[in-house]
C-alpha cells in the first residue's frame, strides 16, 4: 500500500490522493512516468522529486521518514513493506501501581521466531535484542508497554510504533486486546478468561512458591498476546485496504501462527481463580 500512497507528500491531502487515484495515477512509478497528472493544484515536477526521494528512502528501509510524513491515521500503510522488520511486543509486570513495579516477562515475535525474556534469567538481554527491529507493534503500547519499558530499563525505544489499539478503534473494534480478538472470532482456548491480573498472580506464584508451571502458563499468556497481534494487524490492514482501489491486488493472507511453546497449567489457574474468585466474579469463577 505504501507505494500507492501520496498523502505523505507536502500539500497532498488524502482528498488529493483520491483524486490522483481516480485519474489513474495508482502508484509512485505511474506518477513518475506520466506525462501529466490531470489533477488540479498538484505540480508534476514537485511530485516526481518527492517520489524519487520516497523510492530512495524505501530502498534504504527508512521507516522513520514515512512515519514522520504520513498522517497518523495512515501509519498502517507501512505494514506490508516493513513486515519483515517488525517486532510484535508485549510485556507483563508485577502490577500497575507505578514506580515500584517491575517487568517480569517480555515476549517478542517477528513473524517467524518467538523470543521470551524472564526476570532473573535473561531479561537483561532485551534492551539490546529489541534494537534489531525497525517497527514495533503493540496493543496499547503507547500508553503502557513502551513508557514502562523505557522507565524500567532506562532506555529509549526509537522504533516506529504501530499501536493496534488505535488502528482497531478506527475500525470500530474496542474492548481491549481480548475484546478485539473475540469480535474477530479468535479464541484463546485454555487461556480464555485469563487477564493481566492473573498474569500478576502467576508471577507471584512462581516467585513465592517456585511453581514452574505458573511461569510456563504466564509465558504462554504473554506469547499468545504477540501471536494475536500479527493476526489482528493483518485483518485490520485488509479492512482498511478495502476502502481503497487496491483491495483485490494488495490484500494479505492471514498468517499461520506457530505453535506456542509454553504449556498452560489448568490446575494452577483453577487454584488461583478459586483463591482470588472475588476478582473474576461468580460467573467466570464457575467456568
Amino acid at each position: 500500500m505504501l507505494q500507492h500512497t501520496f498523502c505523505h507528500i507536502h500539500r497532498i491531502s488524502e482528498r488529493k490522493e483520491r483524486e490522483l487515484w481516480a485519474a489513474g495515477i495508482h502508484s509512485w512509478q505511474a506518477a513518475i512516468a506520466a506525462d501529466s497528472l490531470g489533477v488540479a493544484r498538484v505540480n508534476h515536477d514537485t511530485l516526481k522529486r518527492n517520489l524519487d526521494e520516497s523510492l530512495a528512502r524505501l530502498h534504504h528501509g527508512d521507516s522513520h521518514y514515512f512515519a514522520q510524513h504520513l498522517p497518523s491515521q495512515q501509519l498502517w500503510r507501512l505494514f506490508s513493506d516493513f513486515r519483515h522488520r517488525i517486532g510484535y511486543l508485549d510485556i507483563e509486570t508485577t502490577g500497575l501501581s507505578g514506580h515500584f513495579d517491575k517487568v517480569t516477562t517480555v515476549a517478542v515475535y517477528d513473524g517467524q521466531e518467538i523470543h521470551t525474556y524472564v526476570q532473573g534469567r535473561n531479561l537483561d538481554r532485551f534492551p539490546k535484542d529489541i534494537r534489531r527491529y525497525e517497527v514495533l507493534v503493540t496493543y496499547n503500547g503507547k500508553c503502557f508497554d513502551v513508557p514502562f519499558i523505557e522507565a524500567f530499563f532506562r532506555t529509549k525505544l526509537p522504533q516506529v510504533h504501530l499501536d493496534l489499539r488505535y488502528i482497531l478503534k478506527r475500525l470500530g473494534f474496542t474492548g481491549g486486546l481480548k475484546g478485539c480478538e473475540h469480535k474477530m472470532g479468535l479464541n484463546r482456548g485454555e487461556l480464555e478468561g485469563v487477564d493481566g491480573f492473573m498474569a500478576v498472580l502467576l508471577w507471584g506464584e512462581y516467585q513465592n512458591n517456585g511453581n514452574a508451571h505458573a511461569l510456563d502458563t504466564l509465558l504462554r499468556y504473554n506469547v499468545q498476546d504477540v501471536l494475536s497481534l500479527e493476526v489482528l494487524l493483518v485483518r485490520a490492514y485488509n479492512l482498511l485496504l478495502a476502502a481503497t482501489p487496491f483491495a483485490r491486488s494488495g490484500s494479505l493472507d492471514l498468517p499461520k501462527q506457530p505453535e506456542n511453546p509454553f504449556p498452560a497449567d489448568a490446575l494452577t489457574l483453577r487454584r488461583l481463580m478459586r483463591q482470588f474468585g472475588w476478582h473474576y466474579g461468580e460467573e467466570r469463577f464457575r467456568r
